[in-house]
């Protein structure tokens, strides 16, 4: 994001828990998300945020995913407000409507999850909530939504390199269904091109004010191929065999009852739990018309080159020969 602002000519403040990266061409301010005395020195002068902080998905810190998602992002709208902020554009999540069934070109229209599928999602549907309503256009402060799906690309630290991880120790052998269950994977690229239009095109006549919009790579293919492609592409075997997708489910419904029960004894952590076997298991992909409507986004890395892109920028993750 910060390197294709600076792209494009926009002066750019960034704001982090820690000191991330060194660069002259941008002020960097160190603080707590939660407190708006903190963040205030970041936004005077600014004329638009992105609110892109959060805990990593894979965390199953309760208390982190509350105080970031929620109270952070309240935390982050006053302080817009009292610097003056015009637009806030927020990295929210497609997941915020789904519950572990399948959806298919999903619209921005279908209603928030009853069920989200974990507390992450369900801290990102009370944060995009509190976003979108908190657009005023008659107060000159304009809010905006983006739902990626499935963000991959060069330096991120969960996707490949969690895969790669459960290659190694031999649990990436099996697909979960029948291996044709499409899914969304979006470049970091094309989220940020995304992110970038949504600000430039955010006016009070706008229809993008108050909304949610997905941003995709707009070619969905199915789970499993993206799995093996990544895989085969860093020199390790693509998952073989095959577990019905009823089986797998109640498997790991009946391991987290498990684990609940001994949690008194024993501190587990399991990997193989109902939420990731929907994610692996069902359709999950979405529509971008209202983005290509209203703020004419495409994407701008194609996922076949956008695959390519990642594979070559992971060299210690390849397995030798």
């Amino acid at each position: 994001m910060v390197e294709r602002l600076l792209e494009k000519g926009y002066s750019v403040n960034v704001f982090d828990m820690r000191q991330g990266f060194e660069n002259d061409r941008v002020q960097f301010f160190v603080g707590d998300l939660c407190n708006k005395q903190d963040l205030l020195p970041a936004l005077q002068g600014v004329n638009v945020v992105f609110h892109c902080a959060s805990p990593a998905p894979s965390s199953d810190n309760k208390e982190l995913f509350y105080r970031v998602n929620y109270t952070g992002t309240r935390a982050v709208i006053e302080a817009c407000k009292d610097a003056g902020v015009q637009k806030l554009v927020l990295t929210s999540s497609a997941s915020v409507v789904f519950e572990g069934k399948d959806i298919k070109n999903g619209s921005e229209d279908l209603p928030y999850a009853k069920k989200p599928i974990d507390y992450y999602t369900e801290t990102k549907i009370l944060q995009e909530k509190e976003v979108l309503a908190a657009n005023d256009p008659s107060n000159n402060f304009l809010t905006v939504a983006i739902r990626p799906h499935g963000i991959f690309g060069p330096r991120d630290p969960q996707l490949v390199p969690i895969m790669v991880e459960t290659a190694k120790s031999g649990k990436m052998k099996i697909m979960i269904g029948n291996g044709q269950n499409l899914v969304d994977f979006t470049y970091v690229e094309n989220v940020v091109h995304g992110h970038i239009l949504a600000a430039e095109y955010l006016q009070k006549d706008s229809p993008l004010c108050g909304k949610a919009y997905h941003i995709t790579n707009d070619e969905p293919l199915p789970f499993w191929t993206f799995i093996s492609r990544v895989l085969t592409g860093l020199n390790y075997d693509a998952p073989k065999y095959k577990i019905p997708y009823w089986l797998a489910y109640y498997l790991a419904l009946f391991l987290s009852f498990l684990v609940l029960m001994l949690s008194p004894i024993i501190k587990i952590k399991p990997t193989f739990t109902p939420m990731r076997v929907a994610l692996a298991g069902t359709y999950h992909y979405y529509s971008c018309e209202r983005a290509k409507k209203d703020m004419a986004y495409k994407p701008v890395v194609s996922l076949d080159q956008a695959i390519e892109r990642t594979v070559q920028s992971y060299p210690h993750l390849r397995r030798a020969s």
